[in-house]
């Protein structure tokens, strides 16, 4: 990992932008945006974890999937379905806890994260969880044991239910990325 100091121009912000509203940009090293591939791109992803903000190129999901692939990475492939309708597909990097999700339908109520762009690691970590037996449910030990669990673990639930719930169509396929 290469460090470097920089600065941040920080101004005002114009348009319709309220009272006391400030821009902040920052300049990279040419170095950095050529690695990055973004010479002639203008758009990229910008995320923010709370300690450090990481930029990348936008990618399409198959590049997204084969270039964590190419880093050796642990992919998951997570198709979210509402009865045969592929409602989302979702790629999740098991090693960097990171991924990337595409909705195919208009319906925001049947997609995996609503109409998040962007959805995060505990997005989807949450999402599992809401397709699993609650964890305060009396007598879960019994269920874990009935489908060969030694813990509550959200994804191995759900590779062994589906996701399945009783009030809906919905469920889930999961499966390792090849």
């Amino acid at each position: 990992m290469e460090n470097r100091r920089g600065k941040i121009i920080v101004s005002k912000a114009g348009g319709t932008a309220g009272a006391g509203s400030k821009t902040y940009k920052l300049t990279l090293p040419s170095s950095w945006v050529s690695a990055l591939g973004l010479t002639n791109r203008q758009n990229v992803v910008l995320s923010f974890d709370g300690e450090a903000i990481t930029v990348r190129p936008v990618q399409s999901m198959k590049q997204y999937l084969e270039y964590r692939r190419s880093q050796k990475h642990e992919m998951l492939i997570i198709k979210y379905y509402n009865a045969t309708e592929l409602c989302t597909l979702i790629y999740a990097d098991q090693t960097a806890k990171d991924l990337m999700a595409e909705n195919y339908t208009d319906r925001l109520l049947k997609t995996a994260f609503g109409n998040k762009p962007y959805p995060t690691w505990q997005d989807l970590e949450s999402f599992l969880e809401e397709r699993c037996v609650p964890r305060q449910r009396d007598g879960l030990n019994a269920y874990l044991n009935a489908l060969g669990l030694e813990e509550y673990e959200p994804l191995d639930i759900v590779r062994k239910t589906k996701g399945r719930m009783a009030e809906d169509d919905q469920w889930l396929e999961v499966e390792m990325a090849k």
